[in-house]
């Protein structure tokens, strides 16, 4: 969950409400409460393991990798009691981002209402008789058809936040959720149902607790993966801070192109997976800069020729520089392309159409707007309409016309909020020697390439 927009809260509300309902009738019912309270520690326990120091610290709040108990609980006990099993553990786990008590609740209701939900299909299916037979193969209906109700509400659920709470558009919110989750929520299912055939033998509640230990080495691999990931993202901020450092008049520049790539590829229908490699592309675009002496990238008198031919080097030195960066992969393309223009006049290699790699073509709108959009000490901020209507008077020569019409939509629904980037004592420099007749710096040069200041495409 990302930031909370206000039907956000409405939203979580109403599904911790739908939870309390769903547990409701529990007093009502006979239980074998030392069961409900054995589930509840364990999974408050699991939910406790990315904490530990043999997992590590890098493993996702909430992460999904003991549903078996989850899934034990919903075979086993009936729809209300089943319910009751997440609580403590998504209550007391820790969770990053504020505002921590809401994403606390959110994440217990939307597990209280999936278990709910497995646990009603199965029941419904005579799962419980099955179990305790057990009855096999006849036992893996029930359970199969748990498992899909389990994945279809969690889906429901994301895909409401997504749209609801985050501003993720409709008709992209869902999509690919459940597949996603089908597949290792099914191998989690047959471990919850051999957890729950194990309690129900001869054998007793100790020896199902034997199936954590091979899900504990799972969490210990997917903590791996993401330890890893946490590495790459360090990567990523020191060579965008390298950059911000020695070129201070686009501090900030790079985290906005990426949110702005992330919201085209988004609009676009892509899928997390390349969101994430445009969210990179978008915050590396520039790190070719790095390779261009700080004179030319602080000058503030119009460039020579010269000049410009060496700063228009800058997307060759970038795709060199993260070359040897794996997981960047389609990401490359971008930081080498994302000055290329539709009617081939860009640079480096002159690229036209569709020749011009998809990935470039989002990184490209997203940088010119956002360089429009933000103060320099050679030129005031252009209003975002303004903006707008000159990537779309621009769309088909210089941008790709989908791409312009994706971010359109975009902002339409979330907004922009400029941020200053220009260092604020040149800029207050600027302004006391008065205006500068010889700098025209435009901010989107539209035919062949600028003779301001900045290489073309508007990125500074």
């Amino acid at each position: 969950m990302g930031p909370v927009r206000p039907w956000g809260y409405v939203y979580v509300g109403c599904a911790a409400l739908a939870a309390l309902f769903c547990v409701a009738p529990v007093p009502e019912l006979p239980l074998p409460w030392w069961a409900v309270a054995l589930l509840a520690v364990l999974y408050a326990g699991c939910a406790q393991v990315p904490r530990c120091s043999l997992v590590g610290r890098h493993a996702p709040d909430g992460m999904g990798t003991f549903f078996p108990v989850l899934l034990a609980g919903a075979f086993l006990l009936p729809p209300p009691a089943a319910a009751l099993v997440p609580l403590p553990g998504a209550l007391l786990a820790r969770v990053e981002g504020r505002p921590a008590r809401l994403r606390r609740i959110w994440r217990a209701a939307q597990l209280a209402l999936a278990v709910w939900a497995a646990s009603r299909v199965h029941w419904s299916l005579g799962g419980h008789d099955a179990v305790v037979g057990p009855r096999f193969p006849y036992a893996l209906l029930p359970a199969g058809a748990a498992v899909v109700a389990f994945c279809l509400a969690l889906t429901a659920l994301d895909g409401g936040i997504l749209a609801l709470a985050e501003g993720v558009p409709a008709h992209t919110a869902w999509r690919g959720l459940f597949l996603r989750s089908l597949a290792p929520v099914t191998v989690h299912g047959l471990a919850g149902l051999m957890m729950a055939v194990l309690w129900r033998s001869t054998y007793g509640p100790v020896a199902a607790l034997l199936v954590l230990l091979p899900m504990y080495i799972s969490c210990w691999v997917f903590a791996q993966y993401h330890r890893e990931r946490a590495a790459h993202q360090a990567t990523i901020r020191a060579l965008v801070q390298a950059v911000d450092i020695k070129d201070g008049y686009t501090r900030g520049h790079s985290e906005r192109v990426g949110q702005a790539s992330m919201m085209i590829a988004r609009e676009l229908g892509m899928d997390d997976e390349r969101v994430e490699v445009l969210r990179f592309a978008g915050i590396l675009h520039d790190v070719g800069k790095l390779g261009v002496p700080t004179r030319l990238l602080r000058k503030d008198g119009p460039l020579t020729p010269e000049e410009r031919r060496i700063i228009e080097l800058h997307p060759e030195y970038g795709h060199e520089m993260v070359r040897g960066i794996g997981f960047l992969d389609e990401a490359r393309s971008a930081i080498l392309h994302h000055h290329e223009r539709l009617d081939g006049s860009g640079y480096p290699y002159g690229l036209t159409g569709d020749r011009i790699p998809e990935c470039a073509r989002v990184v490209a709108v997203a940088d010119a707007f956002d360089a429009m959009t933000s103060t320099r000490s050679y030129r005031r901020a252009r209003p975002v309409a303004a903006a707008l209507d000159e990537l779309q008077r621009c769309a088909g020569s210089q941008f790709d016309p989908a791409m312009v019409r994706a971010f359109v939509r975009a902002l339409a629904r979330q907004g922009w909020h400029p941020v200053v980037t220009a260092d604020e004592e040149r800029r207050e420099g600027a302004r006391e020697a008065g205006p500068r007749g010889n700098v025209p710096a435009p901010a989107l040069p539209v035919a062949g390439r600028p003779a301001g200041r900045g290489p073309g495409g508007g990125g500074a």
